[in-house]
């Protein structure tokens, strides 16, 4: 009875619309998220860009945030920030087409394919490169997959399809059940479709779109306008990357007499081998380049007992900077939740942690860059860390938190990767919620935050994303979640996504708890949080010799 009233209580306390932190029950405050948030998504901001003035807003804006929290700047050489060379490109005007048996089939960008190149060059020529259709690209020898068969992709397209090959497998069928059913592996993700292809010499890659698969709409694919960054240093580059639009591939895999629903059957198959469409691919694309020297923001709070063990807390300050106009002739992308909101948590977290007492480990807070390109800021901390990931107890994320009212729920992505989700389950139960698994695994959200990274060095992680389901919402359940949810993801990357007045920080007051619960009890306590069995970034943490390594405990990780 009393358990029972307690729960009641917090819920009651996360149905307020208040702003007001102490009305939440929250040591965030909700009101501090909201102004935050408000502040990053304006106008001056310009959609945080990297390499625009908007980014130089805000990393000025950030370092004086940490630096009145109290916290010491993290970076190399004692410096605020880490610097993180990038190429951003842009294409231009310019024409493309598929000639199928003779027969030219103009591609319109942005309608019928979608492309963006990672190369610094002036011009993107490709003549009359072969198509070729490699199923799901999928080349994974512990599970005796691999659609490539050999195949050359010297000089050529090669063709995906999204996701992973059990994605649409039926019972019975040889790939049901072999890349984790509905929920998507890094073998489904575009990045390592695009890489693959990139490695095995292609010129160019396209990725047959459609939303179940992909996780999103071909508003959110189109996006970038043709704009795109990456590493300066990227060993390999594709001239062309991008989608076709699953209506233009159908028609242009007619026309080459295939029919691309049964090519998808026979892709679920491990005999599966590569197609070579009787057709070829053109493109004369005008282009643009420039190195951009972006920068990741870091900062540390010192622990006092074992400082050199550090619990690493991150969210990205990047949006989508300034696009095309939308209907009501708005350009800037101002990415308010995504992920303005995230980095706001990360410095309610700072504050609540600086002013209470010291901790025995130290926290290290990382602000990235370009995680909207292809996670590149965090990717470039994770090769060149401060912190050995050994000495990294844990990683915990915020990007994208819930904005539509009080929720009995909170999501988690990643089931059964480590022991951080029991973690989780217990601080969620002292604010009278549940953990529920993502319900929309096939987005792979695993594979698409900042975290992943750092967990492919072996670090443990715990990423709060509420586009992974619907929340059960208190006032209206699930049905008002799936509302919010859908309203959400019309806007994301959209010039929409921006601050609101109507928008609730209740929850999201609630989940930067959540994260500032679990990475203080670490912070406090001497044990490491471990990776499950089955997880694939296991073996990398037992290379490592962590404490504790050999085995995952479903012990609280911060009091072992």
């Amino acid at each position: 009875m009393i358990r029972r009233t307690l729960c009641s209580l917090a819920l009651a306390a996360l149905c307020s619309t208040s702003l007001s932190a102490t009305a939440q029950g929250t040591e965030t405050s909700a009101k501090a998220l909201s102004d935050d948030v408000r502040v990053l998504a304006s106008d001056p901001f310009e959609g945080r860009g990297p390499g625009t003035p908007g980014e130089t807003k805000t990393i000025d804006w950030l370092v004086t945030q940490l630096k009145t929290i109290g916290l010491e700047p993290a970076g190399p050489d004692g410096a605020w920030t880490q610097a993180v060379p990038l190429v951003h490109t842009r294409l231009g005007a310019g024409t493309m087409e598929a000639a199928i048996k003779g027969r030219a089939m103009p591609l319109a960008q942005g309608t019928d394919i979608y492309v963006s190149t990672v190369r610094a060059a002036d011009r993107i020529a490709i003549a009359k490169a072969p198509l070729v259709f490699v199923g799901y690209g999928v080349s994974a020898p512990e599970q005796g997959w691999d659609d490539f068969k050999g195949q050359d992709l010297k000089g050529k397209v090669a063709v995906f399809l999204i996701n992973d090959p059990d994605f649409e497998a039926a019972a019975g069928e040889p790939a049901a059940g072999k890349f984790g059913g509905k929920r998507m592996t890094y073998y489904g993700r575009w990045t390592y479709k695009f890489e693959e292809a990139a490695r095995r010499g292609a010129i160019g890659a396209l990725i047959v779109h459609d939303t179940p698969g992909a996780g999103y709409g071909w508003s959110t694919v189109t996006a970038s306008g043709g704009e795109n960054y990456d590493v300066a240093d990227a060993p390999y580059r594709l001239a062309l990357q991008g989608w076709l639009e699953g209506g233009a591939a159908t028609r242009l895999f007619g026309a080459a007499g295939l029919d691309l629903a049964k090519l998808r059957v026979a892709a679920r198959r491990p005999d599966f081998r590569p197609v070579a469409l009787p057709a070829t691919f053109s493109a004369d694309l005008a282009a643009s380049h420039e190195a951009v020297l972006s920068h990741n923001v870091l900062a540390r709070l010192n622990g006092k007992d074992r400082p050199d063990e550090v619990v690493m807390y991150g969210a990205h300050w990047d949006a989508y900077g300034q696009g095309k106009p939308d209907a009501q002739g708005r350009t800037i992308r101002p990415g308010a939740n995504d992920d303005a909101l995230g980095v706001a948590g990360l410095l309610e977290i700072a504050r609540a942690l600086k002013k209470g007492p010291a901790l025995s480990r130290s926290v290290l807070f990382g602000f990235w860059t370009a995680e909207e390109r292809g996670l590149l800021g965090s990717e470039t901390y994770a090769q060149h860390p401060v912190v050995a990931p050994a000495k990294t107890v844990a990683n915990i994320t915020l990007d994208i938190l819930p904005t539509g009212g009080a929720s009995r729920d909170v999501m988690l992505v990643g089931q059964g990767q480590n022991t951080l989700e029991d973690d989780l389950a217990r601080a969620a139960a002292g604010q009278g919620r549940t953990v529920t698994p993502e319900t929309l695994p096939e987005r792979g959200l695993f594979y698409r935050a900042d975290h992943f990274p750092m967990a492919r060095r072996g670090v443990p992680t715990l990423l709060f994303m509420a586009i992974s389901g619907v929340p059960d919402l208190v006032d209206g359940g699930r049905k008002a979640g799936q509302e919010w949810l859908d309203g959400y993801m019309r806007c994301y990357h959209q010039t929409c996504d921006a601050w609101d007045a109507s928008w609730n920080f209740a929850t999201a007051a609630a989940d930067v708890d959540l994260a500032l619960t679990i990475g203080r009890d670490l912070a406090n306590g001497t044990g490491w949080p471990q990776w499950r069995n089955g997880s694939e970034f296991r073996a990398v943490r037992v290379a490592d010799g962590v404490p504790g390594g050999q085995e995952a405990s479903a012990s609280p990780s911060g009091k072992r």
